[in-house]
């Protein structure tokens, strides 16, 4: 059992869309990502996708509306709903995935899993 720092974990990497693994929970891996511009259009189609925004702004665009997060804001994108995150500027978020999803929802394209 550890604490941890979110801001220290985030002070590690500069790379966009590249989640680092801070913790794990029941199968799930807790994870810091920052991101900025488009990612791709893509779906889980067997795990939810959760999203909180630890600072910035994002917007999850889905195929019939979009979703905008500030600070503090999470939303969770259903199994199997096609979603693409997008940032104008530079924003952090925690990511609480099933351990081994695939970030673009196919293993082939995926970042690393990268515990740090």
């Amino acid at each position: 059992m550890r604490v941890v720092n979110l801001a220290q974990k985030l002070a590690l990497f500069t790379e966009h869309f590249q989640p680092r693994t801070v913790g794990e929970f029941n199968g799930h891996d807790l994870m810091v990502v920052k991101v900025k511009g488009p990612f791709v259009w893509h779906t889980h189609h067997d795990t939810d996708d959760f999203f909180l925004v630890l600072s910035g702004h994002l917007t999850i665009h889905l195929r019939d509306r979009s979703v905008s997060l500030s600070p503090g804001e999470l939303f969770v994108v259903p199994a199997g709903v096609e979603h693409c995150p997008s940032a104008e500027e530079e924003t952090h978020i925690l990511l609480i995935e099933r351990r081994g999803t695939p970030n673009t929802g196919d293993a082939a394209t995926a970042a690393a899993r990268v515990v740090v």
